[in-house]
């Protein structure tokens, strides 16, 4: 869909709103550790819950999802399930204990509760892959819109995306990051909605609120066209479904850059009612996500064009796709854009900052510095930030029939097979231990990675543990070796579990 020119008004109104962003960061720059990542000031309950939103609504939530619903229509409705559920699992089960805890990412977390550098260490590893892999489907949505705006291909388009997000972060520094996640957030919903509304309004659909309006576009996909969009997992065998459903719910709540904002709350209720604000923020965007898929199949029905569409790139972009197909004007299109990049720069930088802070919090200090001042520990982080960047960036080139969907759900197969069990064991179960945690951990890795390693050769493992949704029978197995090895060694000591008896369980309402 790279078109042959620069779209000079939509790159210029991309560029205004980055310049607002930047403006805004500029005002809060800060050197101290305490904003690197590591902790943050207090926005309130509302600002909490758009800073989540903002932190979650990424490529795979702008673009992918309405991709996936473009291409599997009804089956996609895994990521929303999941997704959300994950947050409900987090109200549930674990954002009121993790504040309680007073740690300031997972690994310190991890490493408090099971009295040991070396699941510490191991945590901060996975975090770091977690950020990685969750990086590289950011850059492809990213690479994605730049070479629509400037008319390059997607090689150059991944290398100017990176080289914007890191020019990003050294301008508006890391503070200014986190400040604009609220007005990010903000930014990127009248941007997503305001072309559904248009888009609806120029069909004849109910407009007002878009996201009940495309069911008219449904039915006339399949009275017109006979495309069913909305008939139950034709693609997926019901196993398929809840695989990735599951894993995506257990994966949510054990990413480490959605983690870090319960530690930063001042109170109890604050972080509940955080993820509350949260939940309604993103539901505003998980709502209006599958209009965009079902108007760009029928606009391209009504253009003749085919609906066997097996291109990643192309479903990927269903949504600038149902905007041009559907005639709205070039700011309209500019600002859909402007908001598909600011969901992708929130994301990507807030999950390679949480990175690169469990390099130079947890790594760094711990075993190559012990002796590190908070100066040396800044540096440390901005050097590694800049070493994930490159990372994810080779990542990024490499060719792959992955939707950006799909390769941020092996990210959350990798949190939902190890961080996941990690938090749930060690808020509910004192006599979990360390021994149990790094076998669990390890065997959550492994679980990952197999169906990537050996799934060709080994064809039930594929079965068991597909890539993507790995999580649905692994998270399980990583509970029960963690019970299981905890059993058999030595309980934790006494001062742990009495911190969760009284302060974690007992503890009375802030």
């Amino acid at each position: 869909m790279a078109p042959s020119t620069v779209q000079l008004l939509p790159l210029a109104i991309v560029a205004g709103m980055f310049a607002l962003f930047i403006l805004s960061g500029v005002r809060t720059r800060t050197r101290q550790t305490s904003e690197y990542g590591f902790t943050g000031g207090y926005t309130g309950r509302v600002g909490i819950g758009a800073a989540i939103a903002s932190n979650w609504m990424s490529a795979a939530s702008f673009l992918g999802l309405a991709g996936m619903f473009y291409l599997k229509g009804y089956s996609a409705t895994a990521y929303v399930v999941g997704w959300t559920g994950g947050y409900v699992l987090l109200l549930v089960l674990m954002a009121t204990q993790i504040r309680r805890f007073g740690k300031y990412t997972a690994p310190d977390f991890v490493g408090f509760r099971y009295e040991s550098e070396v699941a510490r260490t191991l945590a901060a590893l996975i975090a770091i892959v977690i950020a990685v892999i969750y990086s590289v489907a950011q850059f492809r949505g990213i690479a994605l819109l730049v070479s629509w705006l400037f008319g390059i291909g997607y090689t150059p388009a991944v290398i100017v995306g990176a080289s914007l997000v890191v020019g990003f972060v050294v301008v508006s520094g890391t503070m200014g990051v986190a400040r604009n996640q609220k007005l990010q957030y903000f930014v990127l919903i009248i941007t997503f909605i305001l072309p559904l509304m248009l888009l609806n309004c120029k069909l004849g659909y109910f407009w007002l609120l878009p996201q009940f309006g495309y069911g008219a576009a449904i039915s006339d996909l399949q009275q017109q066209f006979d495309f069913s969009w909305a008939r139950p997992l034709t693609g997926d065998s019901p196993f398929a479904w809840f695989s990735l459903c599951f894993t995506l719910m257990f994966g949510t709540a054990g990413l480490p850059h959605v983690l870090s904002r319960f530690y930063m709350v001042p109170g109890i209720r604050d972080a509940r009612w955080g993820v509350v604000w949260g939940l309604f923020f993103i539901a505003l965007i998980y709502w209006s996500a599958p209009a965009y898929g079902v108007l760009a199949r029928l606009f391209e029905a009504r253009g003749g064009f085919p609906f066997t569409v097996t291109d990643p790139k192309a479903a990927d972009m269903a949504v600038l796709s149902a905007a041009l197909n559907g005639g709205l004007p070039q700011w309209v299109t500019g600002l859909l854009v402007a908001g598909g990049l600011s969901a992708a720069f929130s994301t990507v930088t807030g999950l390679i900052l949480t990175g690169s802070a469990s390099f130079s919090y947890d790594i760094y200090p711990r075993l190559i510095r012990p002796n590190a001042s908070e100066t040396d520990k800044v540096y440390a982080a901005k050097g590694f930030f800049l070493v994930l960047a490159l990372v994810a960036l080779g990542l990024s080139l490499r060719p792959t029939a992955m939707m950006i969907a799909e390769i941020a759900a092996l990210a959350f197969a990798l949190a939902g097979n190890t961080i996941f069990p990690a938090f749930l064991l060690g808020i509910w179960w004192g006599r979990a231990n360390a021994a149990g945690v790094i076998s669990g951990m390890l065997t959550g890795v492994l679980i990952t990675f197999a169906p990537l390693v050996a799934g060709t050769s080994v064809p039930i493992i594929s079965l068991l543990f597909p890539a993507t949704s790995s999580a649905f029978l692994g998270a399980p197995v990583v509970l029960a070796v963690m019970i299981a090895v905890s059993l058999m060694t030595p309980p934790p000591s006494k001062e742990i579990r009495s911190f969760l008896s009284h302060n974690v369980h007992e503890s009375p309402e802030e």
